[in-house]
């Protein structure tokens, strides 16, 4: 998993991929997969969809070959990172889509050193997070929103070896969202001369 955009496969390949959204084309993508499939198929009012907190998430987008098959977001908190709005159009459901969005956003989590992810899971679905090692919360409480009913659902992780520090190459903390492990424009920089260009600034503003 990277951020960068996938090369262009064989109309009919299968293999599956997975993406950091980068630009307001892929929120737009983001959109109308969960348009299918919240909006569309589980009748969710627009305004309870579309929530407010798209623009201070990251997002994922997953591809079958060269086809945007589904969706998920992530939100940050201060000790925990919540993995929400997972959608996978119809006709990709018996595909292993669903499972790898998720595993790209465990790790990504991981890398940024977070120990706790948090969830809301549709009640029929508990058994699908449980796969990857999340629990019930146990807090007893019933969450209902959008017409359905969830359960608190908690993954504790350790982070990744290569978890993202105040320690870290402050080059690899610049670097575009998820793509840690290239250089990026910012490292290339970083070989012109230092020349702290502050042209037609008022002496205030330097």
């Amino acid at each position: 998993m990277h951020g960068t955009r996938i090369p262009l496969a064989k109309p009919d390949s299968r293999a599956i991929t997975v993406r950091l959204a980068r630009d307001p084309s892929d929120l737009m993508l983001v959109t109308a997969i969960r348009s299918a499939v919240y909006l569309a198929e589980q009748d969710c009012p627009f305004d309870e969809e579309f929530d407010g907190n798209d623009m201070v998430a990251a997002h994922f987008i997953g591809y079958i070959g060269n086809e945007p098959a589904g969706c998920l977001r992530v939100r940050f908190f201060g000790d925990f990172a919540k993995v929400e709005r997972l959608a996978v159009r119809h006709q990709y459901r018996r595909s292993r889509i669903s499972f790898k969005l998720v595993q790209a956003s465990v790790d990504y989590v991981k890398r940024k050193g977070f120990r706790k992810i948090y969830g809301q899971a549709q009640d029929r679905l508990v058994d699908f997070w449980a796969h990857f090692g999340a629990k019930p919360l146990g807090h007893n409480r019933k969450i209902t929103f959008s017409d359905f009913s969830y359960t608190e659902m908690l993954l504790e992780i350790e982070p990744g070896p290569d978890a993202i520090t105040l320690d870290s190459d402050p080059y690899v903390i610049i670097r575009p969202e998820g793509d840690w492990d290239r250089p990026g424009v910012l490292d290339a920089s970083a070989g012109r001369a230092v020349t702290s260009p502050l042209r037609d600034l008022a002496p205030a503003d330097r």
